[in-house]
């Protein structure tokens, strides 16, 4: 089968497009024919060694896809061959025309869903709802602030922070990329490329701060967002977009008597798989009854799986990007 590799550490030039071994279902697994593969940021660390799962060489990145059920292993009696499905085939190895993926946190999709877009509601979503829902129990009429908010995550936020009746102020790095966040319900934007957020912040609530703060940027933007939070807020950590993991005063976690919350989805998934189905089954309906509208920017064939992971390291991806093999 053909299948991106990763055989040196780099960018994205680095990647190929390479004839490999097909992979089996082995017990408790499903083997998945691949029809989309969303390409994530830590896909791209992990082909940089940036990523706290460091995977031997050479490997095939990816891992959140959507498809068709091939064969199913031992044990399995969930699936069938022909079924439509999403999974993670658990960081590495969704890059290609079939991955194996463990049937426990594998989900059926449902026919009037497209592959792209199932492609993208694992990671995106699924770390959006995970922490709202699970981590800050954010509730209706707080406010969420959110950085980054117009790449994958953040646009997920923002989506579900709506539908979950929160007052969502969208911050970003152009005004372009506040424009989708308004069209995906952010009642209120900040541009911090040329305003101060904290200062915005306090503008827009009134000197109370946020409720919740979703930040999957870190570098500068943390401390200001930190220091914005309200009393008793929720500070979420989703991620370093940025590069840099801030090193935070904790002094201001006692002074605003705040919660700084670590937000790890990967590993919720493996601990509880019975729960990450049902949030599954859950973004799915509210999929299906269009309360979530996902934003793909581009689709690749495989042979230009380089320049989705470019896409990303340019900030140029608004949403989402996906790989069709």
């Amino acid at each position: 089968m053909r299948a991106v590799v990763c055989r040196e550490i780099g960018g994205p030039d680095l990647l190929a497009i390479e004839d490999v071994a097909e992979p089996v279902a082995g017990p408790g697994q499903v083997l998945v024919e691949v029809r989309a593969c969303s390409v994530n940021f830590p896909d791209l660390l992990m082909i940089q060694n940036l990523y706290q799962f460091k995977p031997e060489l050479p490997f095939i990145p990816g891992s959140e896809v959507a498809g068709v059920v091939h064969a199913v292993g031992d044990g399995v009696d969930r699936f069938s061959p022909g079924d439509r499905v999403l999974g993670s085939s658990l960081f590495v190895g969704g890059l290609a025309e079939l991955a194996a993926l463990s049937a426990d946190t594998t989900v059926a999709v449902p026919d009037d869903v497209s592959f792209e877009d199932a492609a993208g509601l694992l990671y995106a979503y699924g770390t959006s709802q995970y922490a709202l829902k699970d981590r800050a129990r954010l509730r209706p009429g707080e406010t969420l602030l959110v950085l980054g908010a117009a790449g994958g995550v953040g646009l997920a936020a923002v989506e579900i922070g709506v539908l979950m009746g929160a007052r969502v102020i969208a911050a970003a790095s152009t005004d372009e990329k506040l424009e989708l966040c308004r069209a995906h319900g952010a009642a209120e934007t900040i541009n911090y490329s040329r305003e101060d957020l904290k200062a915005r912040v306090r503008e827009l609530t009134g000197g109370a701060g946020a409720d919740v703060v979703y930040d999957p940027v870190g570098g500068p933007y943390s401390e200001p967002a930190l220091r914005s939070t309200a009393w008793e807020g929720r500070f979420l950590v989703i991620g370093f977009a940025a590069g840099d993991i801030p090193r935070m005063p904790l002094n201001l976690a006692l002074l605003r008597g705040c919660s700084i919350v670590g937000v790890f989805w990967g590993s919720f998934v493996g601990r509880e798989p019975q729960r990450h189905r049902a949030n599954v089954s859950e973004l799915v309906e509210w999929w299906r009854r269009q309360s979530l509208r996902p934003h793909t920017s581009a689709s690749y064939p495989l042979e230009r799986s380089a320049s989705a992971f470019a896409d990303l390291a340019e900030r140029r991806v608004m949403g989402k990007v996906v790989v069709v093999p």
